[in-house]
Formats: structure tokens, sequence, C-alpha cells
């Protein structure tokens, strides 16, 4: 018996059905994993990374800032004791800053990888996924953490706004001066803190730092109020989530029963069946 010959158009069209298969099923992967992804928590986590990282730049940046100012210019000097100065309390607002940023960005992976479980949990409902008591708990406790955080972001927000008013006040009282450059100006510090006056000489050096230093408390406030609306998007979308889990949790056990009883009344019409074929024989 003679081998058949091999021919191109054959094994061309043979490649070109592989390649089509190979294509398909690559678009298919990406569709699946694309429909996997929790777009609402990462619209949520964006946000939240963005709110936290301008905070805490442009909040230390302010504070160091606001040192500058009360050294050069208010002649505040850092007291030699372990005594709470003014110094001191920006110390602790900067490491403060730093534990923040450290926190938040280990809370938004967490909220990550809870978004991406609860969607894996949604999708393969009725497939071969039980959906755990813990999962349910684990997804309640981020709820009410969230919650808390978010109370926590908005007394931020507040303490935020009043480094804001009173630079706001300051530069805007620097910014009146300058319009008389002609005049020797003298302005009592002492509605400000200071124990002096000040010279027209020192505003305009001043009124550079005050501008910077008041922007920068307005970066530092709208990124405390994006971290406010991050947290607000995440109690949305755990709130749905745990809800589609629960009602996921329902349906498992409502989709257990009616097996359970679709497989009795099955044994019991075969146990029937098996009596009646035993009396008619």
């Amino acid at each position: 018996m003679q081998a058949e010959p091999c021919s191109g158009r054959r094994f061309g069209s043979e490649l070109c059905s592989c390649v089509l298969l190979c294509s398909v099923g690559c678009s298919e992967c990406c569709i699946k994993c694309l429909s996997g992804i929790p777009y609402a928590s990462l619209i949520a986590t964006v946000l939240l990374y963005a709110g936290v990282a301008l905070f805490c730049g442009c909040g230390h940046e302010a504070l160091s800032g606001t040192v500058t100012i009360l050294q050069n210019y208010f002649e505040v000097v850092r007291s030699p004791l372990d005594a709470l100065d003014v110094f001191t309390i920006i110390d602790i607002l900067k490491y403060v800053i730093y534990g923040v940023a450290a926190a938040f960005f280990v809370y938004g992976i967490l909220l990550m990888v809870e978004g991406f479980f609860t969607t894996g949990a949604i999708r393969d409902l009725y497939g071969d996924f039980k959906i755990t008591t813990c999962g349910r708990c684990v997804s309640a406790w981020f709820i009410m953490l969230t919650y808390i955080f978010m109370l926590a972001w908005l007394g931020v927000t507040a303490f935020s706004s009043l480094p804001v008013f009173m630079y706001f006040n300051i530069w805007n009282t620097c910014q009146n001066v300058t319009a008389l450059e002609s005049t020797k100006l003298c302005i009592d510090l002492r509605q400000f803190g200071g124990d002096k006056n000040l010279y027209w000489s020192l505003f305009s050096h001043l009124s550079f730092q005050l501008d910077l230093t008041f922007h920068l408390f307005v970066c530092a406030l709208a990124g405390a109020g994006a971290a406010v609306i991050a947290m607000v998007h995440y109690l949305m979308v755990l709130a749905a989530n745990w809800a589609y889990v629960k009602d996921a949790c329902r349906m498992q056990k409502y989709e257990d029963i009616k097996t359970k009883e679709e497989q009795e009344l099955h044994d019991i019409h075969s146990t029937r069946s098996k009596e009646r074929l035993n009396a008619y024989t």
C-alpha cells in the first residue's frame, strides 16, 4: 500500500486551523481574565493611593515649611529639654504620616485581594466554588474596618482644614501688605503667635514661603478628601459584594436542598418500582 504524499495545501490549512484555535483560546482566556477583575475595587484602590500619596507627600513638605517659617521669621527656638513644644508636635505628625502611608498601602492591597476573591465567588456561583462562613465574616469585618477608617479620614480632613484657614489669613495679610511697597511697614506678629515686629525687608521672603506652604496644605487637604471618597467607594463595593455573597450562600443552600429532595424522590420512586416488579413476578 503506497503512502499518501504530503500536500502543501493540506499542511497550510492544518496550520491555519491550529493558529485559529490558538487565537480563539487566547481570546477566550483574556476575556475570562478581564471579566474576573474587580473594576470597582480597582478604581477605589487607585483613588485611595492617589489621595494618601498626595496627603502624605504634601503634608510632610508643608510641615517642613512650617518649621522653616517658625525658625526664620517668628524666631521660635526648639526647646533643649524633652518638653512638648511645637517642633516636637510637628515631628510626631511626620511620623504619623509615615505610618499612615505604610498602613494604607497594605490596606489597599488587602481590599483589592478581597475584591478578587469576592468576584471569583460570584462568577463561580453555579460551579464547584463553595462560599464559606469565614469568607462572609471577612467581608463583614472589612466593611466595619472601612467604615471606621472613613470616619478617621473625615477627622483628618477637618484637622487639615485648620492650617489651611490659618495660612490663608496670614497669606492674605501679606498679599495686602505687598501692595504698599513704597511705605515703611511694620507688622506686629503677636497676633500670629510671634513676639516681635516684622519689617518690610523680610516681607518678600515670608510671602514666598507662605505661598508655597499654603498651597502644599491645600494639596494635602485635597488628598484627604480623595481618601474619604475612596473609603466611601470601598464601602459601596464591600456592601454590594457582601450582599451578593450572602445571596449566593442562600442560593447554594436552596440548590443543595433541592438536589437532596430530588434524590430522595428518585430513591422512593425506584424502591416502589422494584416492589411492583417483585409483586408482579
